[in-house]
């Protein structure tokens, strides 16, 4: 059963394919834009069953359900309980977000009572329509094997049109998309026990200043504020999948 329909008291974070999920409270986050759709979801225990998110010219979005699409600069204000699921754009469950939540940051109280669950079977498969050209060049991504100066040719692409392919089909750029897999790499390795500097190595970043910065980059937060959410949460890598 999921442990978000039953009162968790604990900061807890969770990886699976194609989405990752916290629950637990959010100190002040620095404005900051995610290689993902972010759900934010309101829970008992939470602010009055609203949750928060500002955007980039300082409008509040408050509902029972908040969903931000990628490259969008926002910040969340602290609350005391919040259920968030990160979507990667390329998995089939970021196909019913696009087609129901735009390009911005949306109110959307279809998605309040989300659970793992429901992200699941579309996570663990490819978005619609998506381009095998693409498909290879995230796989390699993923992976981390091959420099981006040299993927798309290996994909029969010019640097231009894979870049724009990616634009358009993921609304995300290759090298944030890239960022954004390190950082997923790196969260499983805290929550595995690993110190930050030792997480950010498995991550494929440079040193723990260069993960530090990342991971203010994409959520906000750092090593230190997530730490303790990661730590004995049984985090779990995820499966891999034909993209």
């Amino acid at each position: 059963m999921d442990g978000e329909e039953f009162g968790e008291r604990r900061p807890r974070f969770a990886v699976g394919p194609g989405y990752a999920r916290y629950r637990g409270p959010l100190a002040d986050s620095a404005f900051h834009r995610h290689a993902a759709f972010q759900v934010a979801v309101a829970v008992r225990g939470g602010d009055a069953g609203r949750v928060a998110v500002d955007d980039a010219d300082g409008r509040r979005h408050r509902g029972p359900a908040v969903v931000v699409a990628p490259m969008v600069r926002h910040r969340m204000p602290p609350t005391r309980e919040v259920l968030v699921f990160y979507v990667d754009p390329h998995c089939a469950f970021a196909d019913r977000l696009r087609a129901a939540c735009g390009t911005g940051v949306t109110v959307a109280p279809r998605w309040h009572g989300l659970t793992e669950r429901d992200v699941r079977p579309g996570g663990g498969q490819p978005a619609g329509g998506l381009d095998p050209r693409l498909g290879a060049a995230l796989a390699a991504l993923a992976d981390d094997q091959v420099p981006l100066e040299g993927l798309a040719a290996r994909v029969g692409l010019s640097p231009q049109r894979l870049r724009a392919l990616a634009r358009r089909q993921l609304g995300v750029p290759l090298a944030r998309w890239r960022s954004w897999q390190r950082l997923s790499r790196a969260a499983l390795a805290l929550g595995e026990g690993c110190s930050p500097a030792q997480a950010a190595l498995a991550g494929g970043f440079a040193d723990q200043a260069h993960l530090t910065r990342w991971m203010r980059e994409l959520t906000g937060l750092t090593p230190s504020q997530v730490r303790p959410a990661l730590r004995g949460a049984g985090v779990q890598p995820p499966a891999r999948r034909a993209v």
